[in-house]
């Protein structure tokens, strides 16, 4: 979990750094999507057993659905590498980072309505939030940089 958070932070603090929205959509792509894409799909699929005790989710049966999410995981940060890597054009890499923007904020919906205990997992909702936010804002910087408008 520590090597998604400091993957993903390098991407956004790569961005961050730019003058250019076009420029800046590509780390957050490749880092904050693509390699957090890889390894969460490592840790919720090839090591599902140890993420499901880390989640509190540990039912000592193989969780199909945790796996699965993994490959969610990679099917969307796969394709954001390879659309910088090939040079999709930047339509491309801000489609896919803002694909991985609507994964995290439905995230954030299921960890906003998941009680344990009653009690509301206030530092994992605002890291999703986070993440939505900064996935959103560089995807669809991008966009307006490159002359289209999504939510015009």
């Amino acid at each position: 979990m520590v090597a998604t958070w400091v993957v993903g932070g390098l991407g956004y603090f790569l961005a961050f750094t730019s003058n250019e929205a076009e420029n800046a959509v590509k780390p957050v792509a490749i880092l904050s999507v693509g390699v957090v894409g890889i390894i969460s799909m490592i840790r919720h699929s090839l090591f599902h057993r140890s993420d499901a005790i880390r989640m509190g989710w540990n039912s000592g049966e193989r969780n199909n659905f945790q796996i699965e999410t993994g490959f969610a995981n990679l099917a969307i940060g796969l394709p954001a590498i390879a659309a910088v890597h090939f040079d999709w054009g930047t339509s491309a890499v801000a489609a896919f980072v803002l694909a991985y923007a609507i994964y995290f904020f439905q995230v954030a919906i299921l960890v906003a309505i998941d009680r344990k205990n009653g009690k509301l997992n206030i530092s994992r909702l605002a890291m999703m939030i986070a993440q939505t936010a900064f996935l959103g804002y560089f995807a669809i910087s991008a966009l307006h940089e490159a002359g289209m408008r999504p939510f015009d």
